[in-house]
């Protein structure tokens, strides 16, 4: 595999990416990704990558337009030196959430971000956990879309040995009942719903609960944290109703804004998120949270693709 599999990395995720590649028993590939005073990125591959697999890793987090911008380029150099093929993992896709026109006159700029990878030469594509799963269709490529869900999972049986019957898996609103409901098959354990409502323009919103949570610990799940505004406000609600404990887990902690600051004054105990995303240094140095690796699943996934096994067994 060392001989015809290349891993890159840009400056968005250095750390995932040397996991990534500990997992797979190859050496990091040789990058300069470095900007100029004037802001533009220059990119300078530092070995030969003729006729070979390469595989660039590189979520497109904060900031969100440097790190995009460092993966076409990149793709651009490698194309340009007779890579064989490029595989982007992506292990967290930004701009995933404007998916759709939500309003009159509006983008759609998830696919004009798959039309940009596309165009830059990618031959595949490999992400975690998309907000929207439709974005697939977005590009003419194939894109593996892995679920975080086996690492949590895994997390949440150790950290809750035969407890199932206490816990109650929460879904904050009711676009993620679905993701819930699978965690909660997995682990043997009830379901609960919040109904979250405006009843008028800047009114506060009114949290319904659909389920019991009394005396139980919650465990709250979403996809991504990202103000945590909508997880601290359903974290209250659940203490409202007679949850004993709360804790969270989310794929990708994006932590933006007042999001650390919400969540070291909230009644979350614990909030497990993973490595998609990096922490800030804030988020750093909060004891609530535990972050969680998807370097194996993701270089399991190389080695598939690489060696031409099914990825299917992947998406549980």
């Amino acid at each position: 595999m060392e001989d015809k599999i290349r891993v890159f990395s840009g400056n968005s995720n250095p750390a995932l990416a040397e996991k990534i590649c500990a997992s797979l028993k190859v050496p990091l590939g040789q990058a300069k990704v470095k900007t100029f005073s004037d802001g533009e990125i220059m990119v300078e591959i530092g070995e030969n990558v003729r006729g070979r697999d390469i595989y660039v890793v590189q979520s497109t987090c904060s900031p969100t337009n440097n790190n995009l911008m460092e993966l076409l380029i990149m793709m651009d150099a490698l194309k340009r030196a007779s890579a064989a093929t490029i595989t982007v993992v992506m292990p967290y896709y930004g701009y995933a959430r404007q998916d759709r026109k939500a309003a009159p006159r509006t983008p759609i700029t998830s696919k004009l971000v798959a039309d940009l990878i596309t165009t830059a030469g990618a031959d595949r594509v490999v992400t975690v956990d998309l907000h929207a799963g439709q974005i697939q269709g977005f590009f003419n490529i194939p894109v593996d879309n892995l679920y975080a869900a086996p690492v949590i999972i895994d997390h949440l049986k150790s950290r809750f040995p035969n407890e199932h019957d206490k816990i109650v898996m929460v879904s904050p609103d009711a676009g993620g009942t679905e993701r819930a409901r699978a965690f909660a098959k997995r682990l043997g354990c009830t379901l609960a719903v919040i109904d979250k409502r405006r009843t008028a323009p800047n009114v506060a919103e009114v949290m319904h609960l659909i389920g019991d949570v009394k005396g139980k610990t919650a465990i709250i799940l979403d996809d991504m944290i990202d103000t945590a505004g909508t997880l601290t406000q359903a974290a209250n609600a659940l203490k409202a109703h007679g949850a004993d404990t709360i804790y969270a887990c989310a794929t990708h902690g994006v932590l933006s804004g007042p999001a650390i600051e919400r969540i070291n004054n909230s009644v979350i105990e614990r909030i497990v998120i993973t490595d998609t995303i990096p922490l800030g240094e804030k988020a750093d140095q909060t004891e609530k949270i535990k972050v969680l690796s998807v370097a194996n699943l993701l270089a399991e996934a190389i080695r598939r693709i690489h060696e031409d096994e099914s990825v299917s067994s992947l998406f549980v």
